[in-house]
């Protein structure tokens, strides 16, 4: 540590800190590509009682789709929730200029569901959570030129 600096760790994140962290980082990123441009993303479905039954949550930044989470109430699962939440979020994101998404699920979760999407695995990281894998998958929204 160089004299006059201080190391500190916390298992809880100061806001102010945080935002400052992020911003300074944004701003050196930000000399090499775009500016950031994040945009959240919700998609929901409620049935007739307004009771949330299926949701996607995400945002859209440098072209980008991100699919942070997709849920379908259990009872729901298998009706086609979860394609209509997804190309729901798929014609916004190109609308918002975007060319690609990506998202990972996990092993135990949907993987066979996002590749019925037409999302293709990327990369995998085994033992994460411990005794699974952690699957990424991306998909082009859209050709050069469209």
């Amino acid at each position: 540590m160089m004299a006059g600096l201080t190391l500190s760790l916390s298992g809880r994140l100061d806001p102010d800190e945080v935002k400052q962290i992020h911003g300074e980082l944004r701003a050196f990123n930000e000399r090499f590509t775009d500016p950031y441009d994040l945009r959240d993303l919700q998609v929901t479905v409620r049935d007739a009682d307004g009771a949330l039954m299926a949701g996607l949550t995400g945002y859209t930044n440098w072209e980008w789709l991100y699919v942070d989470y997709l849920w379908v109430h259990d009872g729901r699962r298998g009706g086609g929730l979860g394609a209509r939440l997804l190309a729901a979020a798929e014609v916004e994101a190109v609308k918002r200029g975007c060319r690609w998404s990506r998202l990972y699920t996990y092993d135990f979760q949907a993987p066979g569901f996002y590749r019925k999407q037409g999302y293709e695995v990327w990369a995998e990281m085994e033992g994460y959570p411990p005794g699974h894998t952690q699957i990424w998958l991306r998909k082009a929204l859209r050709r050069d030129g469209e």
